[in-house]
């Protein structure tokens, strides 16, 4: 629980906490929890920025070559775990010029020069966020690829499909796995909207008006490995807020896909269905039940996704009618959005951990519950025969009715993206094309 929290619900009185809690405490919020997150890249960005500095001359040579050093040791304890916002500091970027000044004196006062907070903080967000989204892609690229693999496993087991809950048309344990896999693959495009938005450098743009200093922001660019930059610097600013929404847009897609598959997988392991099972320790008991085996992971998968999915909304709840500029509320936003990307990777590799060990049953459309399933398919024989479509429908209903119907149970689909031709192989390459843009 962090400190903010931590200070009331201990039988003080609403004006007693008041009291307590400081203006530095409220505003600061959970900001210095969540700057510790952006450490590493606090620290690149002003090994980028000392550079540029001395490369334009607005720095000292002299001071490169003790600055950067300096900040390449703290990237070091950064990377590691060992560089955090210290109680009685501000922030992170306070922290590192706190360090560099102890180590340095005047010179690390110096590394301030031509920016602002405001631009600071935006780059090691835009450097955070882009090295998470790297690694969510990931996260859902190897989860697509389970469910092919699971797809090409289980391709000739027939599954009822459904439309209104009503048995529908034949389906295949092939045709649901490769289904969600392709959809993870386009949720990657949403995805790579906020990757692109992400990759653009706003470092230069200062509080928001630029600098009067000489800087070079394509240098700095170049430096962070951006694709581009903000080209304008009140622009540069307004990304702030519409940066987190887009990523938050991007998980939200992967959410709702992994969020539908796990309320599906919750009902096919229903005793009315049964058309999967478990292994036993992925599932959860009853309190005095015994039989139960309860579907907990996926249901708790399902919940948090549905939260992810609620995430554009707060952010632009938060954001939304704001003029240009900078403004305090930016700051919560970070409370929203970083949880949620650790969260969403969780339930990724979860699902990915279980579904590898996952059984499907064998000759579920054997059962006479699904014996209307292949009327479709008795229609598409007849009219293939030659029989006028709506001729051959008004005979298939008829036996139907009468209880005459006997179906033949066969599904000689050979189309792309059928029971008969799932087109994994194409589902692999656009997945491979969606998850290439992430690791360039």
């Amino acid at each position: 629980m962090s400190k903010l929290w931590a200070r009331t619900g201990s039988g003080q009185t609403a004006s007693q906490s008041s009291a307590i809690l400081s203006t530095d405490t409220f505003t600061a919020g959970l900001d210095r929890e969540f700057d510790n997150l952006l450490a590493v890249y606090d620290v690149q960005g002003s090994i980028a920025h000392v550079k540029m500095l001395v490369a334009t001359g607005i720095l000292d040579e002299t001071d490169g070559t003790v600055l950067v050093p300096a900040l390449e040791r703290l990237l070091v304890l950064a990377q590691t775990g060992q560089l955090s916002v210290q109680p009685d500091v501000e922030d992170i970027h306070s922290q590192v010029e706190l360090m560099l000044t102890q180590e340095l004196g005047e010179a690390g006062k110096k590394i301030h020069a031509a920016r602002s907070r405001n631009d600071q903080v935006l780059v090691d967000l835009k450097l955070f966020l882009r090295a998470e989204i790297q690694q969510t892609a990931a996260s859902a690229e190897e989860l697509a690829i389970t469910l092919l693999n699971l797809s090409e496993k289980f391709k000739d087991v027939l599954l009822p499909g459904y439309t209104h809950f009503q048995v529908a048309m034949p389906s295949s344990f092939g045709l649901w796995f490769g289904a969600y896999a392709e959809s993870l693959s386009e949720d990657l495009w949403a995805l790579e909207a906020a990757y692109k938005l992400v990759n653009k450098n706003p470092l230069g743009s200062a509080a928001g008006y630029g600098s009067s200093f000489p800087i070079d922001r394509e240098l700095t660019t170049k430096l962070l490995g951006f694709n581009d930059l903000h080209w304008n610097v009140v622009n540069a600013q307004m990304s702030r807020g519409k940066t987190e929404k887009a990523v938050a847009t991007g998980l939200a897609a992967i959410a709702a896909t992994l969020g539908r598959f796990s309320s599906d997988l919750v009902l096919y392991l229903c005793q009315n269905f049964s058309f999967l099972s478990l292994p036993a320790e992925y599932s959860t008991g009853s309190s005095i039940m015994p039989h139960k085996k309860n579907p907990d992971i996926f249901e708790l998968i399902r919940a948090k996704c549905n939260r992810i999915i609620a995430l554009p909304n707060e952010i632009a709840l938060i954001s939304a009618n704001l003029p240009s500029g900078y403004h305090r509320d930016f700051q919560l936003l970070k409370e929203h959005l970083f949880p949620a990307l650790q969260e969403l990777r969780n339930c990724l590799a979860m699902a990915n951990t279980i579904l590898p060990g996952i059984s499907v049953r064998e000759n579920i459309l054997q059962e006479d519950t699904y014996k209307y399933i292949f009327s479709v398919e008795e229609v598409n024989r007849r009219v293939n025969e030659g029989t006028a479509f709506r001729d051959a429908y008004r005979e298939v209903a008829d036996e139907i009715q009468s209880g005459s119907f006997r179906p033949a149970g066969m599904v000689p689909h050979t189309h792309q993206g059928s029971i008969g031709n799932l087109s994994n192989h194409k589902i692999k390459e656009g997945l491979e094309k969606a998850a290439s843009v992430f690791r360039q």
